[in-house]
């Protein structure tokens, strides 16, 4: 299956697009205002400590103080004389106001503040610099035995030999990345020098940086999709940017020269995205509706707590029988949920509710299916089997915003709801409320200031329980249509 990245980079936003056989899988997107945050190491400051919650706030100079849990702090958990592990208590590791080194493991999302750990990590093309930890792990997305124990081996003869100055250098941990797959001695060798004077670069900003200050921030959008795609089977790379692509091809030839002669630039007057239909399938993807090819479709509804997606039959009628017919929508709504969810970027919690299927081996085998799409995925996934009421439910890693939570704002006439009262409702609420100011007040008319739809719903609909409201209140009633109302936003003055 060959990908293609796509760049679109403009003064304020730049946009990686993945697309796999003509098909976009993935948008990327990264603003000056907004650059996201995870991997970065802040010089934080302890704010406050919550003991019955085993966490604390740190501020790093954000909007919202970040939260850290007590998991997530360095020598948290110790080994008493009987070999149990022990987990401390935060207040024997933290106080407030205290000066500690955080790195960003997720985003601020909605009203939560940005969750970081002290557990600090740099990556680099093949490999993960652990300091605090002298564990040697490989990506599990590398299946061969063989190569698995060929990179541990390698990895710790490598670290043995280390010439980097610090006398601990010997003793750091590393994560082998699914990039170092089948690669020689010496990239591996050559990440590590880096990753290391990394390191040390990190410990000399870490004793001059004030709190609130960036200590380390990763590589910029671009160049980090290069390094982490660089052994995804990437056909070619087009930028729409001279000065953006210069950027990345010195980038490649010095980590990533397998790309370097895959990268080209984007000539053409008609915008990139445009060219490809990805802007069309961002503006789908933010829809709530998903149309299928045979005629289903599915509903996407995202919360703050968790993503529900409902899959329907919809037009959908089949050849030949009921169950046929759900088992099929089911299997091409497996294919479709799979990709929206890396599309849209969805995570945390995610249900969904396939259609009803009556046959365990249709079940089983929509359940395969799903399992095996997912493994293109490369945000960690866990899903469960079909409970007891027909629902999967699943989770996905949740490292930064969603697509929506990017692109979109919450609705002014809505709060958030999604919902607006009807035209009926926000009526009769008018009609009570002249009823309750004509009680309070001496008035010689009521004038209601409200939506040009909400006039009309009085005057053409009701205009006979208009003027049976008129003689039930005594006083005159004179309706003011204003262009700018909500449909729930009106007033009423009373002369």
């Amino acid at each position: 299956m060959s990908e293609e990245f796509l760049i679109n980079v403009t003064p304020q936003e730049t946009r990686v697009a993945t697309v796999e056989n003509g098909m976009l899988t993935e948008i990327w997107i990264e603003r000056i205002q907004k650059i996201g945050l995870v991997g970065t190491m802040f010089q934080g400051s302890v704010k406050r400590v919550l003991p019955g919650m085993e966490a604390a706030f740190v501020d790093i100079g954000l909007e919202k103080a970040a939260f850290l849990h007590v998991s997530d702090l360095i020598g948290a958990v110790e080994t008493d004389e009987h070999g149990t592990r022990i987990t401390l208590p935060i207040t024997q590791l933290l106080s407030e106001g205290q000066a500690i080194t955080v790195q960003v493991v997720k985003d601020p999302l909605g009203t939560k503040g940005a969750r970081v750990t002290a557990n600090l990590t740099a990556p680099s093309r093949y490999l993960v610099l652990m300091p605090y930890d002298s564990a040697i792990g490989i990506s599990t997305r590398i299946e061969s035995e063989e190569e698995r124990e060929r990179l541990r081996l390698l990895i710790a003869e490598l670290r043995a030999t280390s010439g980097v100055g610090s006398d601990l250098a010997d003793q750091y941990g590393y994560i082998a990345r699914t990039a170092a797959e089948g690669v020689e001695r010496e990239a591996l060798e050559a990440d590590m020098r880096y990753l290391e004077k990394v390191w040390a670069r990190i410990v000399r900003n870490r004793g001059s940086t004030p709190p609130g200050r960036v200590i380390f921030r990763d590589l910029p959008l671009v160049q980090r999709m290069l390094r982490d795609g660089s052994r995804r089977d990437i056909e070619r790379v087009q930028i729409d940017s001279r000065e953006t692509l210069q950027r990345c091809k010195a980038f490649c030839d010095e980590f990533v020269p397998e790309l370097a002669d895959r990268i080209e630039h984007y000539p053409g007057e008609r915008p990139i995205f445009d060219l490809h239909g990805v802007e069309g399938e961002i503006e789908r993807a933010l829809n709530r509706k998903v149309h299928l090819k045979s005629g289903g479709y599915l509903i996407f509804d995202q919360t703050e707590s968790m993503t529900t997606i409902d899959v329907n039959t919809g037009a959908f009628v089949g050849r030949r029988n009921l169950e046929e017919t759900i088992f099929k929508t089911n299997l091409e709504a497996a294919q479709a949920i799979a990709r929206q969810l890396r599309l849209r970027n969805l995570g945390g919690i995610i249900i969904i509710d396939f259609i009803d299927m009556t046959v365990e081996d249709h079940r089983r085998q929509v359940m395969r299916a799903f399992e095996k799409v997912l493994e293109k995925d490369a945000v960690r996934t866990q899903v469960s089997e079909v409970s007891a009421l027909g629902l999967v439910e699943m989770t996905r890693k949740r490292t930064r915003e969603s697509l929506e939570q990017v692109l979109c704002g919450e609705c002014p006439t809505c709060n958030g709801r999604g919902m607006i009262k009807s035209v009926h409702t926000v009526g009769f609420e008018i009609t009570r409320e002249i009823i309750r100011q004509v009680r309070q007040f001496d008035i010689d008319s009521v004038t209601v200031l409200a939506s040009v739809e909400i006039v009309d719903w009085f005057t053409e609909e009701r205009s006979d329980d208009l003027a049976a409201l008129e003689d039930f209140v005594g006083v005159p009633i004179r309706l003011q249509g204003e262009q700018f109302y909500a449909r729930e936003q009106y007033d009423v003055v009373l002369k």
